[in-house]
């Protein structure tokens, strides 16, 4: 069986923080899950005069249904590649999903941001630090098909690469969400113009499997039909590695290193079955790519 992602595939994903899986999961499952996920809403699908609001979240949901979407032999596969076999936890559902209506008003969420994952002992909020504690990937598992004038999730290409830095004094406790866009925005980092700005478009089933550090934000749905995602994290069974004794660094490890300058690509080493040599230049992006955008999924 031929590997789900091509070692050109895995460069990219290395240096421009997220590769797209197309029919990561059956289409059929996708719409069965959308039908469900419009029952919880208690909207009709039928009458736009319902949707009185430009976003609406739903929680995790565990059903067998979706458990169908976050498990298939492709994902794992994916997964195996880009962060490690038995690097990771196998999905029991998923969640949260930002539905998002076509709506005059500004939902008010629309921030340059990178996902955070965990509270220490003894404070309040969502924090992050060098390791990635509690998050392998972000995910965005499409459950609509999604253009450019539905709200796709925006990504700030190679952004991953600007995080590490700000983390690295931080230690293994990490730091406060707030507190790290903050410090980001001031230097420039946060939403900078030098990073180009790719659109997570595509088709129900598909998922972009994006580095944790990845900055990303969303924006208004400017189309006629409502925008429905969920973005699960993948979450791993231990702490990133940045110093592996067998140089046998995941992809995610890769790019963290590389933002330290720890790494060099006369210096990497491959995980088995993830390819055999690093592309020479990244390949151009299957999603449309922007530029000149300012400003959650």
């Amino acid at each position: 069986m031929p590997a789900v992602l091509t070692a050109d595939e895995i460069e990219r994903f290395v240096t421009d923080g997220f590769v797209h899986l197309p029919e990561a999961f059956p289409r059929p499952v996708a719409e069965e899950c959308r039908a469900f996920l419009w029952r919880e809403t208690g909207l009709d699908p039928e009458d736009p005069e319902t949707w009185q609001r430009p976003v609406v979240r739903l929680g995790g949901y565990s059903d067998e249904l979706f458990q169908r979407a976050a498990t298939t032999p492709r994902l794992h596969q994916a997964f195996d590649q880009l962060v490690g076999a038995g690097r990771w936890t196998p999905r029991v559902g998923l969640g949260t999903f930002p539905i998002r209506f076509p709506h005059p008003d500004d939902p008010g969420d629309t921030g340059w941001h990178m996902d955070a994952s965990y509270t220490p002992e003894g404070e309040t909020g969502s924090w992050l630090n060098l390791r990635s504690r509690d998050r392998a990937l972000l995910m965005l598992f499409l459950f609509s098909d999604v253009d450019a004038d539905h709200g796709p999730t925006r990504v700030k290409v190679g952004s991953h690469l600007d995080v590490p830095p700000f983390l690295e004094s931080a230690g293994e406790r990490g730091v406060d969400f707030f507190t790290l866009c903050q410090t980001m925005h001031a230097a420039g980092k946060l939403d900078s113009p030098e990073r180009p700005v790719a659109l997570a478009t595509g088709r129900a089933g598909d998922v972009y499997l994006c580095h944790p550090f990845l900055i990303h934000a969303a924006q208004p749905n400017r189309g006629t039909i409502p925008r429905f995602i969920a973005q699960p994290p993948l979450i791993p069974t231990g702490l990133l590695d940045l110093d592996r004794h067998d140089g046998a660094y995941s992809p995610v490890e890769r790019a963290v290193r590389i933002s330290l300058g720890t790494t060099n690509d006369a210096g990497i080493h491959w995980l088995p079955d993830m390819g055999r040599r690093p592309a020479e230049t990244a390949q151009p992006f299957d999603v449309a790519v922007t530029t000149g955008l300012s400003g959650i999924p």
